[in-house]
């Protein structure tokens, strides 16, 4: 097996180590916080120790905790996240209703992330003065912004004042509708990750062309532009790259506000419900798919990060 075999060997198996003590933490962790699910299923009501040992017993919250964790691994893997406390059905039926809008808001998302923070830090890195400045400048504050007044003035903006927008839910089953409902919160989501790529993407480039790689090209004959778009663009798409990778894995989690915020039906608004009512299954499972997607998309950065450049990772892999 190569170098890059035996890097990726040993990034499955990190992956894999995480993910079994990410589901040990994201587990155990419900079971520390205030609140008993049992209280939920009385709907307030007084009960008699029969009824709550029966209860318990059927929910199977009367067995050690790590029975109940080894039980519940086992069923996650088939696909069984157990009964929803709160709704009376089955966890993957309510994720599987639900999952497609945060799909759909994490693809128009990062779709705006890619294009706009790379698009903002080349015109920063080739338009220094006014231009650059303005992006550093408005970059800043979207940095500074939490997604939540985002989306408020956002609302407020072109869904209220202007009625460009829908206000809330996350549109029918065509790409267009689908399309003009998420647009605002993609928009609130992005934002913050647009400028952190963008600042990014303009170091990297401002240091590319200052090389002597670049400098020789154009002494060669090479028009500037050429050589910028076939060298330094080419070069500075590694951080470019993480950048955009480790913002896509960190927008998985901020999710959950931009769904309540909207009024969208995802995983992220069902994760507020579920904590509201108790409802452990619905809990655990949605966090546990939240918390597994960043680990898997920060593993894949990491591959991403070799892949563009062997010399990173591999030269020191075999130490």
């Amino acid at each position: 097996m190569g170098p890059l075999g035996k890097y990726l060997l040993r990034s499955v198996i990190r992956l894999v180590i995480a993910l079994f003590v990410t589901s040990a933490i994201v587990f155990g962790a419900l079971y520390l916080a205030p609140g008993d699910p049992i209280s939920q299923l009385a709907g307030g009501r007084p009960l008699t120790p029969q009824q709550e040992k029966t209860l318990r017993a059927e929910y199977n919250l009367d067995r050690p905790l790590p029975e109940r964790y080894v039980d519940y691994l086992g069923d996650v893997l088939h696909g069984n996240f157990g009964t929803s406390i709160a709704f009376q059905q089955p966890v993957s039926e309510l994720i599987k209703s639900r999952i497609g809008t945060t799909i759909w808001l994490l693809i128009l998302t990062s779709i705006l992330i890619a294009v706009a923070g790379v698009g903002l830090g080349v015109l920063a890195a080739r338009r220094p003065g006014f231009i650059d400045d303005s992006v550093l400048i408005s970059t800043t504050i979207g940095l500074a912004t939490p997604s939540f007044v985002v989306a408020a003035v956002l609302i407020a903006v072109f869904a209220v004042d202007l009625g460009w927008f829908p206000i809330f839910g996350s549109g029918g089953s065509s790409v267009g509708s689908k399309v003009e409902h998420l647009t605002l919160p993609a928009i609130a989501l992005s934002l913050a990750s647009i400028g952190f790529v963008a600042r990014t993407g303009r170091t990297s480039l401002r240091v590319e062309q200052r090389r002597d790689y670049f400098n020789t090209a154009i002494s060669r004959g090479i028009p500037e532009r050429t050589a910028f778009r076939r060298h330094v663009l080419r070069n500075a798409m590694i951080p470019i790259s993480t950048a955009i990778g480790l913002s896509i894995a960190s927008i998985v989690v901020g999710t959950t506000v931009v769904e309540v915020a909207f009024g969208l039906n995802g995983l992220g608004s069902l994760l507020v419900q579920s904590v509201l009512r108790s409802d452990f299954p619905t809990v655990q499972a949605v966090s546990l798919i939240l918390v597994v997607t960043f680990v898997v998309v920060n593993t894949l950065v990491d591959i991403l990060y070799v892949l563009l450049d062997p010399r990173v990772e591999l030269g020191t892999a075999n130490r």
